[in-house]
């Protein structure tokens, strides 16, 4: 069985970060990459609003030089993912999906949260042309142009909101005939004169050439009424929320009700001692690579203390 004193579960901005301040405090290290090496960002095109990068950076690219960077300065870094784990007594001991087992003083969980979508091929085909699930990521590329945001609950008023301050249109689409949104935000989103909410409304897929140019709705689905439809639109963005990537922990780590990890107030640690969460997987609130590359060096901070407590 192979011994580290630091386990690092999953890549992305927050594992590499990890790994590359544990690597530099000599903390020998293992990080896996998980399903998607770099994360939700390798999914990305260009990316203006992580510091450093004057031009912008391609989402891949970010990711790939990060990756280099952990390993020029000593990360062990692999590709696979983790299956199994058990948490319940130090060392821990991690099962990879080849059957191999790793003993492990201390833990890093960065596996992300991945953004649920409605199912459509059409998103995968308009993948980063058109389609994003996420508006503060991509909102800047759509400015006095045309978009549509899928969902009525706060997250998806939270977006249409943002990107109404950006875009020449924000169009809603709602499946039920309310939104489930706080009334603050509902106040908010009904105030804005280029806000449009098409409430009862099904997106049925999406068409254009080189990228979205519009969407095939459906009004009524399913009843009587029922109505289909089109809108002409630049962007298409996802905001019916995220599902963070803990179902391999086991319910051995307090989360929350929406399946986030639950953190420390003032640091990375989790309710198991030598575990600690960097990332999306414990953030359900900002969800930006910068904010998760700098919750992976606090995690690696609080794990290399915690070792030299030992």
């Amino acid at each position: 069985m192979e011994k580290v004193q630091c386990l690092i579960i999953g890549s992305g901005p927050a594992g590499y970060s990890a790994a590359i301040y544990t690597s530099r405090a000599n903390v020998k290290n293992l990080l896996i990459e998980g399903l998607q090496p770099g994360g939700q960002l390798t999914q990305t095109t260009t990316i203006e609003n992580y510091a450093g990068f004057p031009d912008g950076i391609d989402g891949q690219q970010l990711m790939a030089q990060m990756r280099q960077q952990a390993i020029n300065v000593g990360a062990d870094v692999r590709s696979g993912l983790i299956t199994a784990i058990d948490l319940c007594h130090r060392p821990f001991v991690a099962t990879t999906d080849s059957g191999e087992q790793i003993q492990a003083e201390t833990v890093i969980v960065a596996t992300g949260a991945s953004a649920k979508y409605l199912g459509l091929d059409d998103e995968k085909k308009y993948a980063g042309m058109g389609v994003s699930a996420c508006a503060t990521c991509d909102g800047f590329f759509y400015r006095r142009r045309v978009v549509a945001v899928v969902g009525g609950g706060d997250t998806a008023c939270e977006e249409a909101h943002y990107l109404s301050n950006l875009a020449s249109k924000v169009y809603m689409i709602v499946r039920k005939d309310y939104l489930r949104a706080s009334a603050a935000m509902q106040k908010r989103v009904m105030e804005k004169e280029n806000i449009e909410i098409l409430f009862n409304t099904n997106t049925l897929g999406l068409y254009g050439q080189d990228g979205v140019e519009g969407a095939h709705l459906v009004r009524f689905k399913g009843t009587d009424k029922e109505e289909p439809f089109d809108i002409a639109i630049d962007g298409f963005f996802l905001a019916i929320g995220h599902k963070p990537n803990t179902d391999f922990l086991a319910g051995q780590l307090a989360l929350d009700d929406n399946g986030y990890i639950i953190t420390d107030a003032v640091s990375t640690r989790t309710s198991v001692d030598g575990v600690f969460a960097a990332g999306d997987v414990a953030d359900p609130r900002y969800r930006q690579a910068i904010v998760a590359a700098g919750s992976g060096c606090r995690a690696a901070l609080d794990a290399e203390k915690f070792l030299a407590a030992q």
